[in-house]
């Protein structure tokens, strides 16, 4: 279990904070851009949700393979080598060409393996009673930096008046300077494992990323956390992974939205999807601050799930009914923010709890690793939905978020 005398407040948070923020702003950054390097193809939209695809699939192996090298060198090596990832990562995006698009994909999603990672270090120096706080913060502060990234990408190219063909290139830039600040950060971070033991050699690695790229491996070795050998009792770990992957099947839309409004009806250019996400963010920071802060430790977290996820599956399907008005799509935004995009950090905190020192790495890597399979697997299912119709897509996402509020209500 956590322990319960760690410090109320800890440096390494805000440190961990200020790495979540900016990786986040870094990726959120580009998402304005993607389209140009696929834009000259036929049917960008399935090339544009391949590459998402990739990005989300490759975290099959690298989400539980980074969470096991936490629990053993520690949770430091991980956030450094994650953050040169990105670094590398961004400099794929410079030459704006498909084929470093789908590199740039490859590469960060490999390291973007690193957020099981960050959810241990954050659990690692939690109270009992900051815990739900602590990782709804993080889930704020991935929302603050959802919004700086196309904002900083908008004010950028139009306080120098970027022309359409340089746009992608000087956000890359921007991308890659700002990922060198993250290499320092997370060089200069103190280690949140108390005395890591150190001790894992190539044969364990070997058998590790085996196991990481075989799915039924994975659900069996959840399972066995679940109830571990000795012990009759469940810790609940099997029931909030399926919630999880649920919500991660709904909120493929996340990644849906640059297409849709892109080449669909909206016609959004790289400006006005910057703007967009700036009030999307702003408001997500502001609602979720104040969800976590003042009220989610004394509500029933289950329940709440239940609530959320039902008022919020009419919202995802709203979204294609959009059309061309804005108003529309800003009225739903809202909406969005008040309900479904406040189930993740629920989850996690329940998650958490359920979670001690020698395997909290593994666990959070194993439920990332199956989130990835979701991610992959709802990207699939939205591609090819929107070869069809560009507003399909949002039907299967509101029906994968009900099933969310109907397993919620199943395992109250």
């Amino acid at each position: 279990m956590i322990n319960p005398f760690r410090p109320a407040q800890d440096r390494r948070l805000t440190h961990i904070y200020a790495i979540i923020f900016i990786d986040v702003i870094v990726g959120s950054a580009v998402g304005p851009i993607l389209p140009e390097f696929v834009k000259g193809l036929q049917r960008p939209q399935l090339w544009l949700a391949a590459g998402t695809g990739l990005f989300l699939g490759v975290q099959l192996f690298s989400a539980p393979l980074l969470g096991k090298l936490s629990d053993s060198y520690g949770r430091r090596p991980i956030f450094i080598i994650s953050a040169i990832g990105t670094f590398l990562a961004g400099l794929l995006l410079l030459p704006v060409r498909v084929g470093y698009y789908f590199a740039n994909r490859l590469s960060d999603g490999l390291t973007n393996g690193m957020y099981a990672t960050v959810r241990s270090a954050i659990t690692d120096i939690s109270p009992d009673d900051q815990l739900f706080k602590n990782l709804g913060i993080e889930g704020a502060i991935i929302s603050l930096a959802f919004v700086i990234g196309p904002a900083a990408s908008g004010l950028l190219l139009t306080a120098f008046d970027v022309v359409q063909g340089d746009q992608a290139r000087v956000v890359a830039v921007m991308a890659v300077t700002l990922s060198s600040v993250n290499m320092l950060l997370s060089w200069t971070l103190q280690e949140t494992l108390p005395n890591p033991p150190i001790t894992v050699d190539r044969a364990a690695l070997k058998t590790e990323l085996a196991q990481s790229i075989n799915v039924a491996t994975l659900w069996s070795r959840l399972l066995a956390k679940d109830r571990p050998i000795g012990s009759n009792r469940s810790r609940g770990l099997k029931q909030l992974v399926m919630m999880q992957l649920a919500l991660t099947l709904s909120t493929g839309y996340y990644f849906y939205f640059v297409t849709f409004i892109s080449f669909g009806p909206l016609q959004m250019d790289a400006r006005a999807i910057s703007y967009f996400f700036m009030y999307f963010g702003t408001l997500s920071i502001v609602i979720n601050y104040v969800f976590y802060t003042y009220f989610a430790d004394r509500i029933d977290q289950q329940r709440a799930i239940i609530w959320l996820a039902g008022l919020g599956a009419p919202v995802l399907a709203g979204y294609g009914l959009v059309e061309t008005s804005v108003v529309w799509l800003y009225i739903l935004v809202t909406i969005d923010c008040l309900t479904l995009s406040l189930i993740q950090g629920l989850i996690e905190g329940l998650l958490a709890q359920r979670t001690n020192d020698d395997d909290r790495g593994e666990i959070f890597g194993i439920n990332q690793a199956l989130q990835g399979v979701a991610s992959f697997g709802t990207t699939v299912v939205f591609g090819a939905l929107s070869l069809l119709n560009l507003r399909i897509p949002f039907a299967w996402f509101a029906v994968c978020l009900a099933m969310v509020a109907w397993l919620a209500w199943r395992n109250e």
